[in-house]
């Protein structure tokens, strides 16, 4: 009778002890990362001064105006779901834009429309690029035709996928094979730490950090936010908002 009692007083402890393990905790559960709000970036004093937030409020007219006061290369172009549809015809500060491919394919591919404002933004990332001997960006897309049940800046014609960047000694950082990040890390600040400090990472992971405190964009998702990204660090407008996001 006894061994029956402390063997029903045992089971009764491991059924209490499973009960008071905190969830998430149990052997072979799998948990989807969730960003800590520390990663959602300090706003500035005045968001309304930032680049990301002026251009965003611009009117196609004073878009096209400022454009022109640059003296950007574009022509005007159509596209569903984009407010100011362009399409660039020389590089921006010496630093070229464009995806993969031949050039052939890219004179008319979609891929290479943008918004206007999203040119604009463009021209300051040139100006910030050309800074570290940047002269060429390749991009997986800005424009992408609107999908059915997905919703995206590309949709705007205000996103930049950026996959390498060129430099003048004819070297590349490539997102893919040079950020070295980890899914849910830090991407800027004290505690962005890449798995791989190499020097192609700390030049890459410097001017991703350099774009994100110039405010350029509204949103900047790097191979830390999830396994999709893991070749490009995504760069977006989103006109009428005035926070902005690291990831």
């Amino acid at each position: 009778m006894t061994r029956w009692l402390l063997a029903l007083i045992a089971v009764a402890l491991c059924a209490q002890s499973a009960d008071a393990r905190p969830h998430g905790k149990r052997k072979g559960k799998r948990h989807r990362w969730r960003t800590p709000a520390a990663q959602l970036y300090p706003a500035p004093s005045d968001p309304m001064a930032t680049p990301a937030v002026r251009y965003g409020a611009l009117s196609a007219e004073e878009c096209t105006a400022e454009l022109t006061a640059r003296q950007i290369p574009f022509v005007a172009e159509t596209a569903d779901g984009v407010a100011m549809p362009v399409r660039l015809q020389g590089p921006l500060r010496g630093v070229a834009f464009h995806g993969g491919g031949p050039e052939a394919d890219r004179a008319t591919s979609p891929y290479e429309i943008a918004d206007c404002r999203l040119v604009l933004a463009l021209d300051d990332l040139a100006q910030l690029l050309a800074a570290h001997d940047v002269v060429e960006v390749v991009h997986y897309s800005m424009y992408r035709r609107p999908r059915a049940g997905k919703s995206s800046e590309h949709n705007a014609g205000m996103a930049i996928d950026v996959g390498h960047l060129t430099l003048a000694d004819g070297s590349t950082l490539s997102v893919l094979d040079d950020y070295h990040g980890r899914i849910g890390a830090a991407s800027c600040g004290k505690r962005a730490r890449p798995r791989r400090p190499t020097a192609k990472t700390k030049a890459l992971r410097a001017i991703v950090c350099e774009i994100a405190a110039q405010y350029l964009f509204n949103v900047v998702l790097t191979p830390n936010f999830n396994r999709p990204h893991r070749n490009h660090v995504h760069l977006d407008l989103t006109a009428g908002k005035r926070w902005f996001i690291v990831r």
